[in-house]
């Protein structure tokens, strides 16, 4: 990866790529990489050739090794520069989980504080065998947002997120991050980039509105009863089986052959 930015956007047939590039640091991310990511995320999402995002770190040590700590100096002075730094940070966190189409987390290496809630942010995560995993905000003496926190703790519950931010440990293994349901798949380093590409592809051959649909129901499920935009999810529900798609998938489940599926 010899492209100067700090994130990089690349596209192969049904999957976008975006990879978070300084290897330099080990991924670490600063506030240009978040500067960047609304118009790469609006891109993808406005492609309909792109059916599958997956998100990786470039070089061999690191997924993402958390924010760039050298920046603290002159970013996040105080609360008021944090203020500021968050709101930039948002709005790319903000374009991701906006994206309705499905975002896999690629991770090898180290996968260390922000690199951990970049990670949680997507639908699917596949680890190496290589991966290391922990959030040392408690070494830093920084307020860890409680958002942050509630998007960890949704995924792995609330004893376990205690216990990776009392221990400030960096040395979670993938193993143990897969018995806490921190990640889906552990394959060999090896075979990471292969086995990825091979699952996107599998997901990229499915019904465009159907996983579309999938996505805001188990988003919006996971929010309280009272908040949840139930009519929205009637509409993408309608748009499925008013959709050319699904005469695809009948006919071809009929025909016993593989559906081409268009996205409308």
């Amino acid at each position: 990866m010899s492209d100067a930015a700090p994130l990089l956007m690349e596209k192969d047939g049904p999957i976008g790529w975006l990879i978070f590039n300084r290897p330099e640091k080990r991924n670490a991310v600063g506030i240009e990489t978040w500067q960047l990511m609304p118009d790469y995320a609006k891109d993808l999402a406005a492609d309909d050739a792109v059916r599958v995002v997956i998100l990786r770190g470039a070089g061999e040590q690191a997924f993402v090794a958390g924010a760039d700590i050298s920046q603290f100096k002159d970013r996040r002075r105080n609360m008021e520069d944090e203020a500021e730094y968050r709101r930039i940070g948002a709005r790319g966190r903000e374009a991701l989980a906006a994206l309705s189409k499905p975002l896999l987390a690629m991770i090898h290496g180290y996968c260390v504080g922000g690199g951990v809630s970049i990670a949680i942010g997507c639908d699917i995560r596949i680890a190496s065998d290589d991966a290391r995993f922990g959030i040392p905000a408690a070494r830093l003496g920084l307020g860890y947002h409680y958002s942050g926190m509630e998007q960890l703790m949704a995924l792995i519950g609330p004893s376990y997120t205690k216990e990776i931010f009392y221990t400030a440990r960096t040395d979670w293994s993938a193993q143990d991050a897969l018995r806490m349901g921190l990640v889906n798949q552990v394959v060999p380093k090896a075979e990471l980039e292969a086995f990825t590409r091979d699952y996107a592809l599998t997901i990229s051959r499915n019904a465009p509105l159907t996983l579309r649909s999938a996505k805001a129901s188990v988003n919006e499920l996971l929010r309280p009863a009272e908040n949840r935009d139930l009519p929205m999810l009637d509409r993408l529900i309608a748009d499925c089986f008013n959709s050319e798609d699904y005469q695809e998938g009948v006919r071809a489940f009929s025909e016993k052959r593989r559906p081409e599926f268009q996205g409308r």
